[in-house]
């Protein structure tokens, strides 16, 4: 399939990986893409970044409202779902907000999806999904759930939802890349939760690709699970620390590291896929994919069966320092 002369609907589109999936898009001549978000200035920002083409259509609107979301997908093929509280501190702190957004917010957008008939929807996901620790990671399962869960008792033509779950991307926004430069010209000093600590990291491009391959080849109720590299925060921040007092003229020795410790809800790895998933799941070159509870997403082209175990941060090997380097200097990080 490809979006040429479709209408698309990318609901949080203003958000860094949502203006990404937009500009990706638009490469494959749909018909329309609407942009719906809650922020009337990240709209009227990203409407002058992108030139104003007359193919992209903002409609200021929140998940929680249903007739909101119910009015936006009319007409519309395919819908990508990537609006949520995303913050770990802010969903902690207000734990009954980030419920109403991402998971009555997710059921509202299963629901108008149903209604109008959508083709297809693919829902964003986290690692903090699997064996959750905070809330932001338990709302995202219960969201994972549902929309796996929205397959049931489908009949030919109905709408198709899959879920795509990945890490950290470099440089969005909360990115910890950002936040570590600026705490470095601003402060002298960042601070780091554990340096041994290890996290998914991935480039916003490949976030952006996978995400639409996942929307191309979902079948119903599969969970893509994307590979990523593994990073070591300690190195980062070294690695950080070295090349911003390089570029601004800095002393590296001006520069101290606060280690803070875990915050509330904070692991010291993070997981993309349980042992129970992994001996039902199949591996493609880019990508796992865990079929859904009726079993629907096993029919992938390419497709062999995945080697049982935990796809963990703690497991993997971490990128050596001039490996990341490497991928900080091709993304335009450093």
């Amino acid at each position: 399939m490809d979006f040429r002369q479709k209408k698309i609907l990318v609901i949080g589109g203003t958000g860094t990986i949502g203006k990404s999936i937009v500009q990706s898009v638009m490469k494959e001549d749909p018909q329309v893409i609407k942009i719906y978000s809650r922020d009337e200035y990240k709209q009227h920002l990203m409407r002058q970044e992108l030139g104003g083409s007359n193919k992209l259509h903002f409609i200021i609107g929140d998940i929680r409202d249903y007739d909101s979301l119910f009015a936006a997908m009319q007409d519309v093929d395919y819908v990508f779902h990537l609006a949520a509280m995303k913050h770990v501190d802010t969903c902690e702190h207000n734990p009954y907000e980030a419920v109403r957004t991402n998971i009555y917010g997710t059921n509202n957008v299963i629901k108008a999806a149903l209604s109008q008939n959508v083709k297809k929807v693919v829902f964003t996901s986290s690692d903090k999904a699997i064996s959750p620790t905070n809330t932001y990671g338990a709302t995202k399962l219960i969201a994972e759930r549902l929309i796996s869960s929205a397959v049931n008792g489908r009949t030919p033509g109905q709408t198709i939802f899959a879920s795509v779950r990945f890490g950290n991307v470099m440089g969005s926004r909360g990115s910890v890349i950002p936040l570590f430069i600026e705490q470095i010209l601003a402060n002298k000093k960042i601070t780091v939760t554990d340096k041994n600590m290890t996290r998914f990291m991935m480039s916003l491009n490949q976030a952006t690709n996978l995400t639409i391959k996942a929307l191309k080849e979902a079948k119903g109720g599969e969970v893509f699970v994307l590979k990523m590299p593994v990073i070591k925060l300690g190195d980062l921040a070294n690695l950080l620390i070295e090349e911003t007092c390089e570029k601004y003229g800095i002393k590296r020795e001006e520069i101290s590291v606060e280690v803070i410790g875990l915050r509330p809800g904070e692991k010291m790895y993070e997981e993309l896929m349980t042992n129970d998933e992994s001996i039902e799941a199949w591996e493609l070159s880019d990508m796992y994919i865990i079929p859904g509870v009726s079993n629907i997403g096993g029919r992938h082209s390419n497709r062999i069966k995945c080697n049982p175990g935990t796809y963990s941060s703690r497991t993997q090997e971490p990128l050596s320092v001039n490996e990341l380097r490497a991928l900080l200097e091709k993304e335009g990080l450093i």
